[in-house]
């Protein structure tokens, strides 16, 4: 089997796996927060790092830029590195005010949407691709830790540019199928990838011929 087919195959498997699901709807602002303390952790640290944030109304881009960075960095704590994120929220969320906020962010071409968030220290590839596909809407496949493990299984591995035109071509041109399908992968690594029983189990192993 092809690189290609293994691809396709594996969106296919995980789509009959877990359906439509519903991962990651949140408002730009919030998504900005979010793939910044994502970043090196666990969803679940990311999650309990927000509701704090939203309980001190600092889950924003003005309530970043205007809170203090201790207030910030208690709060995000749980997710590791938690003053180096903080710098980077407040980097980002200052370069977000500086370019007229996310409404004129919205209003960008995805390249130079892009460009822009690759421009922000500590915002690298897969952190800007999250952004551009669960806060505003655009053609831009996540490779993440989970992508590349899965697709490594399955004896896919190229790098991470190949492996994200590789996506994009086995998947319709919409943002919802690639929010989607980046989102059932992360569904089944946190089900099959945390410890070696479930890597017994896998399925994906089989694609690999």
């Amino acid at each position: 089997m092809d690189i290609d087919r293994r691809i396709q195959v594996l969106l296919q498997e995980l789509e009959g796996r877990y359906g439509a699901i519903s991962w990651w709807e949140a408002p730009p602002e919030e998504v900005l927060i979010g793939a910044v303390l994502t970043q090196q952790t666990r969803w679940e640290n990311v999650e309990q790092a927000i509701a704090t944030l939203k309980e001190i109304r600092c889950c924003s881009v003005a309530g970043v830029v205007e809170t203090e960075r201790e207030v910030i960095e208690t709060a995000v704590r749980p997710t590791g590195f938690y003053r180096v994120k903080t710098e980077r929220l407040k980097a980002l969320c200052g370069q977000v005010t500086d370019l007229g906020g996310v409404e004129a962010l919205a209003a960008m071409p995805t390249a130079r949407l892009r460009e822009e968030l690759l421009a922000v220290r500590g915002v690298g590839e897969e952190t800007a691709d999250s952004i551009l596909c669960y806060g505003f809407g655009r053609l831009a496949f996540v490779i993440d830790a989970y992508t590349r493990r899965i697709c490594r299984c399955m004896g896919v591995t190229v790098g991470d540019a190949e492996l994200r035109r590789l996506f994009e071509q086995a998947l319709p041109r919409d943002a919802m199928a690639y929010a989607q399908a980046h989102g059932r992968i992360v569904e089944y690594a946190k089900e099959c990838c945390k410890s070696e029983r479930g890597c017994k189990t896998c399925q994906v192993k089989n694609l690999s011929g």
